[in-house]
């Protein structure tokens, strides 16, 4: 009886990245993936051939300050 493999982050995050079109910042990955490392987890995707596109966004913090984070989306 051969051993169940267990998703790895990256295809975690790819799967994530094909259900969501809106993409993944560095806080879904961690909450939804358990990647800590997204920026990390995206290069490896794309050293296995995997199009993905990046652009920062605008968000507001709890506490009401404004920055930009990058956002990570599979290319069409």
């Amino acid at each position: 009886m051969g051993r169940i493999k267990k998703p790895t982050q990256c295809d975690k995050i790819y799967k994530y990245m094909k259900t969501h079109k809106r993409g993944i910042t560095a806080l879904t990955a961690l909450r939804h993936c358990g990647c800590f490392d997204l920026a990390g987890r995206i290069r490896d995707l794309k050293e296995r051939g995997v199009k993905i596109n990046s652009e920062y966004v605008k968000v507001v913090t709890a506490t009401g300050e404004q920055v930009r984070i990058k956002q990570y989306k599979l290319a069409e």
